[in-house]
Parts: structure tokens; sequence; C-alpha cells
């Protein structure tokens, strides 16, 4: 294990910023760029100087500051290759397997299509965490805003299979709404119970719900439970794939 810091924060209405620090070499990157202004003043505030932009995806909230955070420190952009043309000033553009480096710290690129047509995630393997943008909330997945169902649900299969113990920073707050959906569609799991009453304990204390793990998920989040007997019983989809169940999930939750 190295000596990584992350300094996680939340900016915009509900997005969460994050800083990650390499002490032996000094390095930092901001994974994505929602709020330049907070985002230098987190930096400054750890005496940290910002080398690097990593970006998960396009969408203003997470590519918007890139601009004038490289202005501000002459970072370098690392972004999906795959949306080069919405993503400007990209210095390196990484695909599905690529490895990025913090000093000696790797990042495995993931490519995670579905919420955006190139989203990808970072996954420290030896850190035992990921940075999974808007692919996978905490019981929750992203909207499907350019993928297709079959498309999400073989990303999030990827996000189930890294280690159970994989810390998970997810780029939203949404976690008590995302249990109430939950809750609709399996309503008898324990895991799922217990967990989404912790959350309503944590905001109403103020706290962040964010980072979860990739075991609480599997064990509580319906995106990652289409196999599950109960929950294709309460949507009548028993002998359906599980990216048609996936589907159903997902339609409901955006009508719920």
């Amino acid at each position: 294990m190295s000596e990584l810091s992350i300094r996680q924060f939340p900016c915009l209405s509900d997005n969460y910023g994050f800083l990650i620090h390499d002490a032996a070499s000094g390095e930092t990157a901001t994974i994505d760029t929602p709020d330049p202004e907070r985002i230098l003043a987190e930096a400054k505030a750890a005496g940290w100087t910002i080398t690097q932009i990593w970006n998960t995806h396009h969408h203003f909230d997470h590519a918007g500051g890139n601009a004038a955070i490289r202005a501000a420190t002459g970072a370098r952009i690392v972004a999906p290759g795959y949306e080069a043309d919405r993503i400007p000033g990209i210095d390196q553009p990484v695909h599905d397997g690529d490895s990025v480096w913090l000093g000696k710290i790797e990042a495995k690129v993931i490519f995670t299509p579905g919420h955006t047509s190139g989203h990808i995630v970072y996954s420290l393997p030896d850190e035992g965490v990921a940075f999974v943008g808007d692919t996978l909330f905490a019981l929750g997945c992203g909207r499907l805003f350019e993928g297709t169902p079959e498309q999400m649900w073989t990303s999030l299969s990827r996000l189930s299979a890294l280690p159970d113990d994989t810390v998970i920073y997810c780029a939203h707050e949404y976690t008590q709404a995302n249990a109430r959906f939950a809750l609709s569609v399996d309503p008898d799991n324990p895991a799922l119970r217990a967990y989404a009453a912790n959350v309503d304990a944590r905001r109403a204390r103020g706290e962040a719900t964010i980072p979860t793990t990739i075991a609480a998920e599997k064990a509580a989040n319906p995106f990652l439970r289409p196999a599950d007997r109960a929950i294709r019983s309460r949507l009548g989809r028993a002998d359906a794939s599980d990216a048609e169940v996936f589907a159903e999930i997902r339609r409901r939750k955006d009508a719920f």
C-alpha cells in the first residue's frame, strides 16, 4: 500500500469532488472537475498542487472545469479517448485496459458505457479503490443518456467483478433517494433495509453516504441484483435475462 491520500468534498448541488495525492511523488489528480474554484481551494487547503485531471466522461459537471484548472495549475488532462470530440484539450486519451499513473500508483481504465457512450472508471487495484463517476451509485446506477440497458448491465457486471472490499467513490449524493426506490423493488432484503436505515441516519446528521464498497452494493443495490429471484418475481420477469431484468429496474427508476 502506497502513501495515497484521498480528499472528498461536496460541490455544486449534489456532486462530490475528489483529490487524490501521492506523497512520494508529490503528484495530485482531481477526479473530474465539477467546481474548479472549490477544487482549487481544497487543493490549497491540503497543501497540494494539482498536476493531473482524470475525467470519467464529458458531462459538464464532470469536465466543465478542465480549462480553468489547467489554466491555474498547468495540469495534464487524462480523459476517455472515446469522447475526445466532446472533451477539449485532452493530453492523454485513454481506453479500456490502459494504465494511468500518479507517481508510481497505477490506475487501470475500465470502459463502462451506458450513462454516456464513452464513460470510463479509474480502478486503483493496489489501493483497493475505484472512482466510478456516474456508472455506479450507492444503491443506484447512472441514467442511460447515451447507452443501452445491455451496455450498462455489462459495465456494472465488470464493476461487480472487482474485489468485494474495493472502496467505491461515486460522483453524486443520490443515496437516500436511491434507497427509497430500491425498497420498492426489493423490500424484503434485510441488507437493503439496514443500509437504507443507516443512510437515513447519516443524512440526518449531514454526513456523506459515499464511499461505499462493492460488497455492500452487491448485497443491497437492485441494479447489481437482477438475478435475484425475489426481485424477478416482484417485477414479473422470472424467465427474463439479467439484462432484461436490469432494463426493467432502470425503467421503473426513471418513472419513480
